[in-house]
């Protein structure tokens, strides 16, 4: 029934294809000559949709639209905002094969990746309006005989929303409206290779009654708009998902202030991962060629949580490497749309030229053992790769590709396996496949990355239940889906009344 009911899902989106998107101010639709075409990776020719791209007038105008919106949304009742979200997750759980064949067409996400984008966007509404129902009264602290002291959240101010295209709904959706629940109006700016899918977002949460100027929708170039509004002395919080160099570049020009800035702006950056998928001599080998496989190609690697390093115990590294090229070689890829498609493109040309550029290092620095090949005549395919027997300095090995390409590493013993897994500047994801107690005891405290997994992979971390984010140069440890993620978006106040 599902299979049949995504099947109508994609043909819907198949007949939707094509449309212009406008800009939205205040509740005002705007076009502009100057459009994002989004294309579908798997499929040059095919056009999703025409998005108008905002310049720095228009961002301009986002910005008073949204200093205007904010006096009046941010005495809005917490219960009332996270009515929305309640209302806009209700709406998205009804349309969710729509969303998902969005996120087919242009991210080019095969069905089970999609519908986990999908899901985790509804859990991220879900999640944070009742997280601000928690904490919408502050928090209890102690009062003296003749006093009366009160501990409670305020909102910040007009917040920058930079989102990325790997997680196109879910990362977009939870970042926006972690802002927006927490009394925040925002300027979204989503990535220009998946901007359709938040133009359908922004409808759909207007549905759900947003008021406008809220969430004001502003398409368009990171060099034009994206320093600017960065730079804006009105600007109080930038929340960023993407690379590295983008998110310490966004650090440094938030740090500096701005003529007419009255504050320290708050950065909020989830930045990239080099993360490793550990096995010791005693694991379960076909657990651990699994873990290896499933977290380094789930959609063609461009998750920052992808297992892009395998580092295994010399004891059983021989029969784990072949056990994991023997299961990669049976990862289909393909059209996203077919539903037994593992693995579908890479995102566009300079992903797909970026990628191939490091399956050429890896030929330098490792032993190719399948993969290796890449086709962008109609789409931009690249076949799940493994390098062997590559050294824990080498580039494959320390460098951020964001593809199928996934580096094996033989470690000594286990204290050589936690210094390799922490040898990198990131520090997101990691997982350690091992039966030996004092080990998984061991690494717990030595395996220094924000997101720590036991016999199992290092992606898929769920709304709630793990929390995610990283250390070092993989960002602000701004945990996703956590019990504190929504304070990042506000200030205490503390008010203290003589009786």
């Amino acid at each position: 029934m599902n299979k049949k009911a995504f099947q109508d899902a994609l043909a819907y989106v198949q007949s939707q294809l094509g449309k212009e998107y406008p800009i939205i101010i205040g509740g005002q639709e705007i076009t502009t000559e100057e459009k994002i075409t989004s294309i579908n990776p798997a499929n040059k020719e095919e056009i999703i949709g025409r998005v108008s791209m905002a310049d720095q007038e228009l961002a301009e105008k986002a910005m008073q639209a949204a200093l205007t919106a904010f006096e009046s949304w941010k005495k809005w009742r917490p219960e009332h905002r996270a009515n929305i979200l309640f209302r806009a997750a209700a709406m998205l759980r009804r349309r969710k094969h729509e969303f998902s064949a969005y996120l087919v067409k242009e991210a080019g996400k095969p069905w089970k990746e999609a519908d986990a984008d999908t899901s985790e966007a509804i859990d991220f509404l879900e999640f944070y309006a009742r997280q601000m129902l928690r904490i919408k009264d502050g928090f209890p602290v102690n009062s003296r005989d003749g006093e009366y002291n009160q501990y409670h959240y305020i909102p910040l101010g007009v917040g920058i929303i930079i989102s990325p295209f790997n997680f196109p709904l879910a990362i977009m959706a939870g970042t926006t409206v972690a802002a927006i629940v927490t009394g925040n109006t925002v300027l979204l700016k989503p990535a220009n290779s998946t901007p359709v899918v938040a133009a359908k977002f922004v409808e759909l949460i207007k549905e759900a009654g947003l008021p406008d100027g809220v969430l004001n929708f502003v398409p368009g170039s990171g060099s034009k708009i994206g320093d600017y509004l960065v730079d804006h002395p009105k600007t109080r919080f930038i929340s960023f998902t993407g690379s590295r160099e983008v998110g310490c570049r966004i650090n440094e020009r938030a740090a500096k202030i701005n003529p007419g800035q009255i504050w320290i702006k708050r950065v909020i950056a989830e930045m990239g991962g080099k993360d490793t998928v550990v096995v010791d001599k005693d694991a379960d080998l076909d657990l651990a060629a699994a873990s290896i496989v499933y977290s380094a190609f789930g959609f063609s690697g461009q998750k920052c949580s992808a297992g892009s390093r395998a580092v295994v115990h010399q004891d059983v590294y021989d029969e784990v490497l072949e056990k994991a090229v023997a299961l990669t070689k049976t990862l289909t890829v393909g059209n996203p749309e077919d539903a037994d498609t593992y693995m579908g493109p890479v995102i566009d040309e300079k992903a797909f030229n970026k990628i191939m550029s490091y399956i050429e290092i890896g030929k330098q620095e490792g032993r190719l053992m399948t993969g290796g090949e890449g086709d962008d005549s109609k789409g931009y395919f690249i076949q799940p790769t493994i390098f062997a027997d590559v050294d824990e300095k080498a580039r494959i090995m320390q460098e951020e590709i964001f593809g199928p390409v996934l580096a094996f590493c033989k470690a000594r013993d286990f204290d050589h396996m936690m210094e390799i897994a922490n040898n990198t500047e990131y520090g997101l994801t990691g997982a350690l496949i091992s039966n030996n107690r004092e080990h998984i005891e061991h690494a717990r405290e030595e395996f220094h990355v924000g997101n720590l997994y036991f016999n199992r992979g290092c992606t898929g971390a769920i709304v709630g239940y793990q929390p995610f984010g990283g250390f070092n140069m993989s960002g602000t440890d701004s945990k996703a889906g956590g019990p504190d993620y929504l304070l990042l978006h506000m200030q205490a106040k503390t008010t203290s009344e003589m009786l």
